[in-house]
């Protein structure tokens, strides 16, 4: 497995962000691997590429690209696999939800990966068990929380509701390598999803989003100032 058990921090900025650029991206894995980091993801061929010129660490690669008609924005057809393919990375992720898709289901997605690019591993972002149950038969090497919460059936949740409650049923329910990620947020947090028994955890914003960071900051004394 090219995913180690321990901290993945996930590098992005989208378009309308500050912090857009590959070259920042880059810096900012720099950071995450100075301070201990064994794992990045991140999003887009080009921020990949610099990544790996900077660091030498798995990659979990994503293309987010917004399609008509579909909810599905995470590595949505093969257009974005084949740039994933092109840029290195050693797992690619995909949306594996019942949200509706712009072309391929997500079995020929995963056999169009399997069969171009045999050495590279697939990771599942679900949202709910079932979600997570058929990405296992689909032969997913990981299964991630990345996106309980933020389908329209399961707005509102957050991974740590009710001490991790669909993180616990997801690990007692599957024997493929489960992520915790989503709301991630503190370093107790981390430390309670491993004791709760997964295999590995992406952390984000709460590492990588300085505006979001600060304005949490802002925020607690907005009646103090």
């Amino acid at each position: 497995m090219y995913l180690p058990s321990n901290l993945i921090v996930s590098c992005q900025a989208l378009e309308d962000e500050p912090l857009h650029s590959s070259f920042i991206m880059s810096k900012m894995a720099l950071a995450a691997y100075q301070g201990g980091a064994k794992g990045i993801r991140a999003n887009s061929k080009a921020d990949i590429l610099a990544i790996k010129r900077e660091i030498d660490l798995p990659v979990i690669g994503i293309v987010k690209r917004n399609y008509p008609n579909s909810e599905v924005y995470i590595t949505a057809t093969t257009k974005e696999l084949d740039e994933l393919i092109e840029s290195g990375c050693e797992v690619i992720a995909l949306d594996a939800t019942i949200s509706s898709r712009p072309e391929k289901s997500l079995a020929e997605l995963v056999d169009y990966a399997r069969k171009n690019a045999p050495k590279v591993e697939l990771m599942a972002d679900i949202s709910t068990i079932e979600e997570a149950v058929t990405a296992e038969k689909l032969g997913f090497d990981y299964i991630g929380t990345t996106l309980h919460g933020y389908t329209s059936y399961t707005k509102g949740k957050k991974l740590h509701d009710d001490d991790f409650v669909f993180l616990k049923e997801v690990v007692k329910t599957l024997q493929t390598p489960v992520i915790a990620e989503g709301n991630v947020a503190t370093p107790a947090m981390l430390k309670r999803v491993f004791e709760l028994g997964v295999y590995t955890a992406v952390v984000g914003g709460a590492i990588t989003r300085p505006k979001d960071i600060t304005s949490k900051f802002v925020h607690e004394i907005k009646n103090c100032v």
